[in-house]
C-alpha cells in the first residue's frame, strides 16, 4: 500500500471537508484495508457526471487497495432524503426503487471495478429489523439533535409539516454505517448531517467512529448552479460521445480546471503542473480542455468513439463544417408550409413547440446554415439541415 500520508493527500484532493484528517491518518497507519462506504438513493434512473464525483473518489480509494462498499439505499429511498428540502418528499414505490437501482448498478461500473466493488442494499438488514430493535435504535438519538439540522429547523420555525418518518432517514443512514462497520463514509456536502449521525451512532454502539469525506456538488455547464437535469446544465454519462465532448468544450477555463480536479484520472502532481502551465500560458486552455473532453468521452464510450468525437468537434467548431454524420428525420409533410416550431418538435430538436419558439427567438436555430429569428416562420416542403446551437443537427427529408 502507498505510504499513509500520500494516501491522505489523494483522499483530500478536491474534498470540501474531511472529518477528521488525523483520525483517517491513524486508520491508514494500521496498514489494513479500510471499509469505505458511500450510499446512493435510487431516486432517478440515470446519472450525470456530477454524480460521478463521489464515484471517482471511491475509485481512487479502490486503487489504493481499500474495500469499497457501494450502498444502494433501496429502503431509505422509500422514505425520501429530506436533505435541503422545504417540504416532505413523495416517497418512491418499491417498484420504482427496484427499477432505478438496477439501472444504477449497470452505470457505476463505468467508473468502479466490478470485481472489487461490494454492492449492498440497506433493505437487506432494515427490512428484517423487528419493531423493538427499531425502537432501541431510535433511542440513540434525540429530537433536539434532529432539529439542529438546518432544513428541519427552518421547517419547524415556519410551522411546515415534518413527517416522523423523515427523522428516520438520517437515523437509518447512520445505522447503515454501524451495520457495515464503516471506517470512512463519502458523501456530498449536503449529506454532512446524515454522515455525522453515522459517527455518533457508531460511538453509541461501541464502534470506532467513521471518518467523513465530503465532496463538493459539481457545478453544471453554466459554472454557477450545481449540475442538474432539471436545470439542463448537465452532462449525462449515457449521452453520445460527440455531445459529451462538445459540452465539456463549452465550459469556462476555470470550470475546466475544477472538472480536472474532481473528474480526471491524472495524478495530483500532474494536476499541479497543468494548473501552472495554463496559468503561465505554456499550455493553451483549449488544448487542456480537449484533453479532458477526450478523457471523459473515452471513459464512457471507448477510445474509438472519443477520437471520432474529437474529430467531429474540430470539423464543426474549428473549421465551421458540418459533422460527418447527421441523423435523418423523415417528416410527413402537412399540406402547404409547416410551422417551424412544430418541425423542431417532431424532429426531436425541441421537447415542445414552446421550447422551439424560445430557441428561435434566442437565435439558436439555423436552416441550411442561415439563422432564423421569427418563431412563427413556416417552411415549405423539402430537404433541409436544421441546427440547434452548435452541436445538434438533423437532416429533414420529406
Amino acid at each position: 500500500m502507498l505510504e499513509p500520508r500520500k494516501q491522505l493527500e489523494i483522499i483530500e484532493r478536491g474534498a470540501a471537508e474531511v472529518i477528521t484528517p488525523g483520525e483517517i491518518l491513524k486508520k491508514l497507519e494500521r496498514g489494513k484495508p479500510l471499509r469505505v462506504k458511500a450510499g446512493f438513493d435510487p431516486t432517478a434512473p440515470d446519472i450525470h457526471i456530477g454524480h460521478t464525483v463521489l464515484l471517482e473518489k471511491m475509485r481512487q480509494l479502490q486503487q489504493l487497495g481499500h474495500e469499497i462498499i457501494f450502498l444502494i439505499g433501496d429502503f431509505t429511498g422509500m422514505i425520501g432524503d429530506p436533505s435541503g428540502k422545504s417540504e416532505t418528499r413523495k416517497p418512491l414505490t418499491r417498484e420504482e426503487v427496484a427499477r432505478n437501482a438496477a439501472t444504477y448498478k449497470a452505470q457505476i461500473f463505468k467508473v468502479l471495478d466490478a470485481e472489487k466493488t461490494r454492492v449492498e442494499f440497506n433493505s437487506s438488514w432494515m427490512a428484517s429489523m423487528k419493531a423493538e430493535e427499531f425502537v432501541r435504535l431510535s433511542g440513540h438519538y434525540t429530537v433536539a439533535r434532529m432539529l439542529e439540522r438546518e432544513d428541519f429547523r427552518q421547517r419547524f420555525q415556519n410551522q411546515s409539516p415534518i413527517g416522523i418518518h423523515e427523522f428516520f432517514y438520517p437515523l437509518i443512514q447512520g445505522y447503515d454505517s454501524v451495520f457495515l462497520k464503516a471506517d470512512i463514509e463519502l458523501g456530498g456536502t449536503d449529506q454532512k448531517f446524515n454522515l455525522i449521525v453515522g459517527r455518533e451512532l457508531q460511538k453509541s454502539y461501541g464502534q470506532e467512529p467513521q471518518g467523513i469525506v465530503l465532496m463538493p456538488l459539481l457545478e453544471g455547464l453554466d459554472g454557477v448552479k450545481k449540475m442538474s437535469k432539471s436545470l439542463g446544465n448537465y452532462i449525462g454519462i449515457t449521452e453520445p460521445a460527440a455531445e459529451m465532448f462538445g459540452k465539456i468544450m463549452s465550459v469556462t477555463d476555470d470550470l475546466m480546471l475544477r472538472y480536472y480536479e474532481l473528474l480526471s484520472h491524472i495524478s495530483n502532481e500532474e494536476l499541479g503542473r497543468l494548473r501552472e502551465a495554463v496559468k503561465t500560458g505554456a499550455v493553451h486552455p483549449m488544448e487542456a480542455k480537449m484533453a479532458l473532453a477526450l478523457e471523459i468521452a473515452e471513459r464512457y464510450h471507448g477510445r474509438q468513439e472519443a477520437l471520432k468525437a474529437r474529430a467531429e468537434f474540430e470539423h464543426v467548431f474549428r473549421k465551421k463544417e458540418l459533422p460527418d454524420e447527421i441523423p435523418v428525420h423523415k417528416l410527413s409533410w402537412e399540406e402547404g408550409p409547416m410551422w417551424l416550431p412544430r418541425i423542431l418538435k417532431l424532429s426531436g430538436l425541441a421537447s415542445s413547440t414552446g421550447e422551439a419558439r424560445r430557441l428561435i427567438t434566442q437565435g439558436g436555430v439555423k436552416i441550411n446554415g442561415r439563422r432564423v429569428s421569427d418563431p412563427d416562420a413556416k417552411v415549405p416542403e423539402g430537404s433541409y439541415i436544421l441546427a440547434v446551437g452548435k452541436r445538434r443537427f438533423v437532416k429533414i427529408e420529406p
